[in-house]
């Protein structure tokens, strides 16, 4: 069998749950992987082209993905107080006019889903890679932005206005926690091989539990922040027990995005997240 093309993102959340595959301190159970490290938007590009086997993936791309991919129970980030924030460049403002350009991290990614979902008909937006939307606002060249990772414990001390966390919004309106991304693989590879899969990511993530320390390293080499109590905040807002294991409760947000992204045609209606097998 050929290596399986499994890639995951450089956030704190995707290094804190793979250190034990990526230092192989989890049996790989007689497979083999790949690994690569990249960017979500990039991550989202492979997937579309059809060049990963598994891989983490916004969940907004793994809707476009759903005839060829599944969702792994264990492995995703979702959650309550979670979610993207809307930020401007100035205080008490928001994005009520058409040529107003709000800045987003990527195409596919679930935070420009949001925006689209709240903010349907009020700005052109533009795409950029989520590390330089704050550093644009505080010049000024955007008038808002959506932001994500590191930046939900930053935006203030970089003299950054709030106009909405989405992440709350959200749950106002569909009572479920926020589906950010997960881990998804190709239904090519087969039941039982996903199904190994799902046991390796689980054991990885036990490993990363037990041994939280141990992971920092690991996230350092990659993170954008790197004091550690930043990057330990970023594990505890998105690793948690729906990272472990989707269940209910997990399934039906996944729902629910899927029901909303077709309400405002964004997806046709088969395009539905579908979780692979059952958790370990």
């Amino acid at each position: 069998m050929k290596p399986i093309r499994f890639a995951i993102s450089t956030c704190p959340n995707d290094t804190f749950a793979f250190h034990g595959m990526l230092e192989k301190k989890v049996d790989w159970r007689g497979l083999d992987f790949d690994i690569q490290l990249l960017d979500i938007q990039t991550l989202n590009e492979e997937l579309l082209a059809g060049r990963l086997d598994v891989a983490k993936t916004s969940f907004h791309a793994a809707l476009y993905l759903s005839d060829d991919y599944g969702v792994f129970p264990s492995g995703s980030a979702l959650g309550y107080g979670v979610g993207p924030l809307l930020l401007a460049s100035k205080p008490e403002t928001t994005p009520t006019e058409i040529s107003q350009l709000t800045l987003c991290p990527g195409v596919h990614t679930t935070a420009t889903l949001l925006f689209k979902l709240f903010y349907p008909d009020s700005t052109r937006i533009d795409q950029v890679v989520f590390s330089e939307i704050m550093p644009l606002l505080k010049t000024g060249k955007a008038d808002f932005g959506v932001c994500i990772h590191e930046g939900r414990f930053t935006w203030q001390s970089e003299g950054l206005s709030l106009v909405e966390d989405l992440g709350s919004r959200w749950e106002s309106a569909t009572h479920c926690p926020l589906p950010l991304g997960g881990i998804i693989g190709a239904w090519r590879l087969g039941r039982e091989v996903l199904e190994t899969v799902q046991a390796v990511i689980y054991d990885s993530l036990l490993y990363g539990f037990a041994h939280r320390d141990e992971t920092l390293p690991t996230m350092r080499r990659f993170a954008q922040e790197f004091d550690d109590s930043v990057l330990m905040k970023h594990v505890d807002l998105y690793v948690n027990e729906w990272t472990q294991d989707l269940g209910p409760v997990g399934v039906r947000a996944l729902d629910e995005l899927s029901s909303r992204a077709f309400e405002i045609g964004l997806t046709g209606a088969r395009a539905k997240l579908k979780v692979t097998t059952s958790a370990t």
